[in-house]
């Protein structure tokens, strides 16, 4: 019998295995290691260990015999250019300067908890245990910036003044509050009360404390450092985030002509909300007059029926939406998050359940003609479809497919075709609504237009319609958003923020749509009249995952 440990696939979880047992924040959200009180190790050190264990992972997929078998080629194709991508971005020294606004190494020190099981007096022993470890934690990532600065590798000031305040946010100091750590232990059991009070204001004070040196210390030696990253490092990037090597001026173009077909479809849109108006005027009249909920629990239980009916709706016609898939929660983010709505996957064993989040931002009244598509990218059909059925699956892939080797693109891509999937099936109907899913259409492409632009310093088309032939500007890219999406002001800028410092990301969403919708019209051709939508859309949620070079590929053979 062969043996399993040098296979692909074994070489894959033994990977996975070997990140887990290193890193909490991996084994916290693959629901492993209950009881562990660590923090991940955000020091240099921290990342040089990460860095080797792919380095040893692809050294064993060399030495490993030749497989035959179609699965195990999958995997290691993916193995072999997830753990590449993630060395190009290590080996160039992206962690030394790795503050952002979103997707930060300093949000895993609270996004930990979140993960983390609260039913026994031992688990909240061990968020008090992890809770004391939090500064520790801190130190390490402030050893990781120190040594940016003395390599000359920094993020951005906006960046840092953006993460500043997201800090804030957390300590509630500024606000008056007790702060997040404070709340939440708040629901610890009596006989721990005094510990875990004690271990959160620990917490929150090494978060003001590392607040006030990325403030006086690390936000002036930035002063100098560029918004925009240049083509380099934008290549390797996209890379990290896509599994793909994307010919860049190529989706700069076809952004442009998905603008103005989107653009269109829109302002016809517009008049059926509102006859003779703007499209700006049309998305205002909903903001002030179209359907709203009042109150955070009241979205949150609005949104979480959105959801439950989706399921009903879908299962059986469209997908098998069965056992632990059916269970997904809607909850209010806590301050100091992203400014736009987000995903958490269930843990492997569902013992966590997948759950979805909205930024209030300050408000209090909540206009839904944008949430219901968005809602059907983070809940069902969209995120917590697909990621769910991949823990379903975990047992016939390798748990490295579908958890550690997920592509950003494959699953933002998947989801954004979902909410036009919705829109095909006619979840639509209502003018409202259909603005609110196209306006996240125009969204996702404005994304891929200033993403690229702010960072290559594109010129803006002479048929734009908008300052043509400029180059793109943070201050351009403002406005552009601002003429043609109707997001918040606090969304908007909260946007702008998110690409400059997360660069290559956000481009995922639209181009791995269209990587799904063309895998999916190529397999409909090969199957002609004998296709079938719903089990071709069950094979291809339990393929795991796949780079956007493979992706079309493997969905068209489906």
């Amino acid at each position: 019998m062969a043996d399993e440990s040098i296979t692909p696939r074994g070489i894959a979880d033994s990977h996975l295995d070997q990140v887990a047992a290193h890193d909490p924040m991996t084994s916290a959200w693959l629901g492993l290691n209950r009881g562990d009180d660590r923090q991940p190790d955000l020091s240099p050190d921290g990342f040089e260990a990460h860095a080797e264990f792919a380095r040893r992972s692809l050294a064993a997929l060399d030495a490993a015999p030749a497989s035959d078998d179609p699965a195990e080629q999958v995997c290691a194709r993916l193995l072999r250019e997830r753990l590449t991508a993630e060395l190009a971005m290590h080996d160039t020294g992206e962690n030394f300067r790795q503050l952002r606004t979103v997707g930060a190494h300093v949000d895993q020190v609270r996004t930990i908890f979140t993960f983390m099981p609260t039913a026994t007096d031992e688990d909240w022993a061990a968020v008090a245990g992890r809770l004391r470890n939090l500064p520790g934690a801190l130190d390490g990532y402030r050893a990781t910036l120190t040594e940016g600065i003395s390599r000359g590798l920094l993020a951005a000031p906006r960046q840092a003044a953006g993460v500043i305040g997201q800090l804030a946010d957390w300590t509630g100091r500024d606000t008056g509050g007790v702060g997040w750590f404070a709340d939440f232990v708040a629901d610890g059991p009596d006989r721990l009360r005094p510990e875990l009070d004690t271990a959160a204001r620990q917490a929150t004070a090494a978060v003001a404390e590392f607040r006030d040196w990325l403030r006086d210390t690390y936000a002036p030696a930035t002063a100098d450092t560029p918004d925009a990253v240049g083509r380099d490092r934008y290549q390797r990037a996209a890379r990290h985030n896509t599994g793909a090597e994307l010919d860049l001026d190529e989706a700069y173009a076809w952004a442009w002509s998905e603008f103005h077909r989107t653009l269109a479809e829109m302002r016809l849109e517009a008049e059926r909300v509102l006859p003779g108006s703007t499209l700006l005027e049309a998305m205002h009249h909903l903001d002030e007059h179209g359907h709203a909920v009042k109150g955070e629990e009241a979205i949150r239980d609005w949104l979480q029926q959105l959801m439950d009916e989706a399921i009903d709706t879908l299962d059986g016609s469209h997908f098998d939406l069965s056992g632990p898939i059916r269970k997904v929660e809607s909850r209010i983010a806590p301050a100091g998050s992203a400014s736009g709505p987000y995903y958490q996957g269930p843990s492997l064993d569902f013992s966590r359940p997948g759950r979805t989040y909205l930024p209030t931002l300050g408000q209090d009244t909540f206009p839904t003609w944008q949430l219901v598509s968005i809602w059907y990218h983070e809940g069902v059909p969209g995120h917590h479809l697909q990621l769910a059925q991949w823990a379903v699956v975990a047992d016939r892939l390798s748990r490295y497919q579908v958890t550690e080797g997920m592509v950003s693109a494959n699953i933002e891509g998947w989801a954004l075709y979902a909410e036009r999937f919705m829109d095909d099936l006619g979840f639509f109907a209502e003018p409202a609504r259909r603005l609110g899913f196209l306006d996240g259409q125009m969204l996702r492409t404005i994304r891929v237009i200033i993403d690229l632009g702010m960072h290559l310093e594109l010129a803006i088309p002479a048929d734009s319609g908008f300052h043509p032939g400029e180059r793109w500007t943070p201050a351009l890219a403002t406005e552009f958003m601002a003429t043609y999406n109707g997001s918040p002001a606090a969304r908007r800028n909260g946007e702008i923020d998110r690409y400059l410092g997360w660069p290559g990301q956000a481009i995922g969403y639209k181009l791995g749509e269209r990587a799904w919708l063309q895998g999916r019209e190529a397999a409909k051709r090969r199957h002609g009249a004998a296709f079938d939508l719903k089990a071709w859309h069950m094979k291809a949620l339990s393929q795991g995952s796949f780079g956007l070079d493979d992706l079309v590929d493997n969905l068209a053979a489906l």
